[in-house]
């Protein structure tokens, strides 16, 4: 049986001298991290830094033995599986949503797709293909961006990392190979681009709540407390490549992991050691809801447009000719948008697909609904009319439901670009 350490304390962090990486000649600073275990000898484990500025690491090689898969890991410990290898649940979701407001969750986001696109033309290339200005963007950094028909409809919010070798794009589970198939298509003869899923090599969890940082502090990760959302450095924890940004997805706080699949458990134990409560997919989903965050299928689709749902922090109106430009550039300038994605705080449960009504009149539609912690509260999200859409405002859901238009954390962090915005 594999023996559970538990973290009393990290005694001491030491910097040694710079030493070589075996990835592209990268140059690495250790960083020792000394985790006593009762009754044990110490184990040290040599948590190596990288600069943003350096070589990133490679995620396209083959993973290393597994001694433990994470999933088996997961299922033993009480954790709810799919059989699409989705950890569902922890039999806690009211305690893991009261963690992210009070403390601190981690889940597991390795459903999600993950996408590498290289080569030389990589920036110019998603910068062509996406709302999000990728030629201002460089090593280190990173960005959310929309994928988008010719018409500016929603396909997906994609989350982006530079580094130095290839992007790294994070998408939706249900739309990763549609993205990947059409994004194939825009590749021509001349165009040094290559993309790859790199979904099954890799895994990617979320760490969010307000005690993210105090977590990353004893971790010796604390240079990336503060820095802007989408910063990202590589790391080696206990020996396995680990790349570590700011930003859960969900929200612009908290940090995202990347790392290959043979370090995952040790990663998983050594966050919930250090106090961070899991979190499954069920209770994922209700947060993406309450936060406000967009998703394929439900407020993402060819029924809406980008500037309807919001996404004004992906969107550059300056940077040229890109898909569904010329759309976006005449709805900012005819006051072309009509509707837009709101909270709403319900009276009871609602069908997503439900009408909205002011006074009879159809106004909008809801588009996701979830309860509350504890079996109490109704939360949804949908788009609204302008003129209804006012916070504070009541409307009706369904035939006889009620609903007060709400604020949502994702979207009121969104904010339009000025007009000589050089993003």
């Amino acid at each position: 049986m594999a023996m559970m350490m538990r973290i009393d304390s990290v005694s001491h962090i030491t910097n040694t001298a710079l030493l070589p990486c075996l990835y592209n000649g990268t140059v690495l600073r250790r960083r020792s991290l000394s985790l006593r275990k009762c009754g044990f000898r110490e184990r040290k484990f040599q948590l190596r830094c990288v600069s943003a500025s350096s070589d990133s690491l490679q995620f396209d090689f083959s993973p290393p033995p597994i001694d433990h898969d994470f999933l088996d890991t997961i299922s033993v410990s009480g954790g709810k599986v799919s059989e699409d290898g989705v950890v569902e649940s922890f039999d806690n979701d009211d305690e893991a949503l009261d963690a992210f407001d009070n403390g601190v969750v981690v889940v597991d986001l390795s459903h999600f797709g993950r996408i590498r696109v290289s080569g030389d033309d990589r920036a110019h290339f998603l910068h062509n293909q996406t709302t999000a200005n990728f030629e201002s963007l460089y090593e280190g950094q990173g960005c959310d961006t929309v994928f988008v028909t010719p018409t500016a409809r929603t396909i997906d919010i994609a989350h982006a990392w530079i580094m130095k070798n290839a992007i790294l794009l994070t998408v939706s589970p249900t739309t990763c190979q549609s993205i990947i198939e059409m994004l194939n298509k825009y590749i021509f003869f001349a165009d040094k681009v290559e993309i790859k899923d790199i979904t099954k090599q890799t895994c990617l969890f979320a760490l969010a709540g307000p005690k993210s940082n105090q977590i990353m502090s004893k971790l010796n990760l604390g240079d990336l407390i503060g820095q802007p959302y989408g910063r990202h450095q590589h790391y080696s924890f206990d020996g396995m490549p680990i790349t570590v940004g700011v930003g859960s997805l969900i929200s612009d706080e908290g940090f995202t992991m990347l790392m290959s699949p043979g370090g995952a458990v040790s990663v998983w134990k050594t966050l919930l050691a250090e106090g961070a409560i899991p979190m499954g997919s069920v209770a994922w989903e209700k947060l993406r809801i309450t936060q406000g965050r967009p998703a394929p299928e439900r407020e993402l689709s060819k029924e809406f447009n980008v500037l309807e749902a919001g996404l004004w922090n992906s969107i550059s109106l300056n940077k040229g000719c890109y898909k569904g430009q010329e759309t976006i550039a005449r709805l900012m300038t005819y006051d072309g948008i009509k509707q837009r994605l709101c909270g709403l705080n319900l009276s009871a449960p609602s069908e997503p697909g439900s009408t909205i009504t002011v006074d009879g009149k159809k106004v909008g539609k809801l588009t996701s609904y979830t309860g509350g912690k504890n079996g109490s509260g109704h939360f949804g999200l949908g788009y609204i009319k302008k003129q209804a859409a006012s916070i504070g405002n009541t409307v009706t859901v369904g035939e006889d439901i009620s609903g007060i238009v709400s604020e949502v954390p994702y979207l009121a962090r969104q904010h339009p670009p000025s007009a000589n915005s050089s993003s």
